[in-house]
Formats: C-alpha cells, structure tokens, sequence
C-alpha cells in the first residue's frame, strides 16, 4: 500500500474512531448511537487501528527522506 494512501485512510479511521467513541459516551448526541456502550467500544478500537497506520505512514516517509 502506496504511503499516502495509507495516511489518508488513517485519518479517516481516527477521525470516525473519535466521532464515534464520543457518540458511544453520550458527548455528542443527536443519532442513534448516542450513548450506547457498543459505539464507544467500536471508536476506540477503529481510532487506535487509524492512529496505528497513520503513525506507521509517517514514519515510512521519515526514513524515507533520510535515504
């Protein structure tokens, strides 16, 4: 997987892990996952896989401009 690609849908992971983390905690309301356990659960985890690739793409560029 080309780098950019990856860090492009590792923001798009974080940014709904993050959307959705704060739904699953009743913080933002206003749809149907609004406090409930199960989305907060399923944020957190697509977050931390989001942040994962993101961090892992950045550091790829990194080493890659020191070459």
């Amino acid at each position: 997987m080309k780098v950019w690609i990856r860090m492009v849908v590792g923001v798009l992971l974080l940014f709904f892990g993050v959307v959705w983390s704060l739904q699953g905690s009743g913080a933002v309301g206003g749809s149907g996952m609004s406090g409930q356990a199960q989305w907060l659960v399923i944020g957190l985890f697509v977050g931390v896989v989001g942040a994962i690739l993101l961090v892992g793409g950045v550091r790829k560029l990194r080493a890659g401009a020191r070459a």
